[in-house]
């Protein structure tokens, strides 16, 4: 989330469907702004830290369809590129992106946005593929996220995660659920599923659904898509 000027937009401006959320300057809309879009200046920190050198557009036949999220969702296959670093949390003090070295270590990576006929929060999925040895790595700097970041302000709101299932999906997955706390209104909650199997990461970040039960069938797909 970008919230100062030293901050430059190195990412996309995400539409308002996205959890209703832009992500300059709606920073609090959605925890959508939590995953991805401006990055804030670092020195030392190039491009490459970010995007993988010579990663390519991974394979869309592991990304969820529509339908997998249940009915009244549609793709949104709009965007073109490789997908950020799922995890980048530009907006928390205690975060360096170039203390995350796996994100630089990608073999390939894919995006798909999931839009609700109504109109509400979207859904995203992203799928990355890592060089051997690094897709654990990466688990490894999420989890490092999770703690240095676990709880902050941004513009007068409470950014926090919390580990809901560390062993999810019998232990191949991660259950994370982040927050938005505001004094004027509910919370924002978000869902992120992650996902491991062999070097490739799946991972999921989905609206608040109403059960335990629909996040756990979607995430169900998302190995499946997996093969």
């Amino acid at each position: 989330m970008s919230v100062s000027s030293s901050r430059t937009c190195r990412g996309r401006v995400r539409g308002s469907g996205r959890g209703s959320v832009a992500v300059v300057p709606l920073v609090l809309s959605t925890l959508v702004v939590l995953a991805t879009g401006c990055h804030r200046w670092e020195p030392g920190v190039g491009p490459d830290q970010r995007h993988t050198v010579n990663a390519e557009l991974g394979d869309r036949g592991m990304l969820l369809r529509a339908g997998d999220l249940g009915s009244g969702w549609r793709a949104d296959d709009g965007r073109t590129g490789l997908p950020p670093w799922p995890w980048e949390q530009d907006d928390c003090p205690n975060y360096r992106s170039s203390d995350y070295s796996a994100k630089s270590h990608r073999r390939a990576a894919v995006e798909r946005y999931y839009r609700p006929s109504d109109g509400s929060s979207q859904a995203h999925h992203v799928v990355e593929t890592y060089e051997p040895g690094w897709a654990e790595r990466n688990v490894d700097d999420v989890r490092r996220v999770l703690l240095r970041c676990a709880s902050y302000p941004v513009l007068g709101s409470q950014v926090s995660f919390d580990v809901v299932d560390s062993q999810y999906l019998e232990g191949v997955g991660m259950l994370i659920r982040g927050r938005i706390g505001h004094a004027d209104k509910p919370n924002t909650v978000t869902y992120f599923v992650m996902v491991k199997r062999g070097e490739t990461v799946s991972t999921v970040r989905l609206p608040d659904l109403g059960s335990r039960a629909a996040v756990d069938s979607i995430a169900a797909q998302a190995v499946v898509r997996l093969g």
